[in-house]
């Protein structure tokens, strides 16, 4: 190592060692660094980590509110945001799903947009409710991230 680096070198004095962790992604709002979304990026990040330490547990993604529109697949998005793109978010989710991470859309978002479950993203799964879904996954010991 040069005499610069040496100088500049970063000294961790918390290290962070994770064994176990439960994680829930509130995604309500939208959030971009660029064009990509910062909780799916984080979710992503996570994961990565999550098997690089050999970390147990689950990392969860409620998708509701404003966000909701991002677990929809081609036809529905296209429908929704008005545009003949598709999803650009698909691969991110279908990633995230590959991850191990679960990726879930709010029911009561669908009720309100007139969605059912075929105008989703495979691999989602729907829960009846986000603002439950956060306060059942809270009380079983989940940390919430709210990026």
């Amino acid at each position: 190592m040069s005499q610069h680096k040496a100088e500049y070198a970063i000294h961790v004095d918390i290290p962070v060692v994770l064994e176990k962790a439960n994680v829930v992604f509130n995604m309500d709002h939208l959030v971009f660094a660029g064009d990509m979304p910062v909780g799916i990026n984080y979710m992503r990040l996570l994961a990565n980590r999550f098997t690089e330490m050999n970390t147990q547990g689950q990392i969860v993604g409620v998708f509701h509110g404003d966000a909701a529109y991002m677990t929809l697949n081609d036809e529905t998005y296209n429908a929704y945001r008005q545009v003949k793109t598709g999803n650009p978010y698909k691969n991110l989710v279908a990633e995230l799903i590959r991850q191990g991470v679960q990726i879930e859309e709010c029911a009561v978002s669908m009720e309100n947009h007139h969605w059912l479950n075929d105008d989703l993203l495979p691999g989602v799964k729907v829960h009846s409710g986000a603002i439950g879904r956060l306060i059942q996954l809270v009380q079983e010991g989940y940390v919430q991230i709210h990026p």
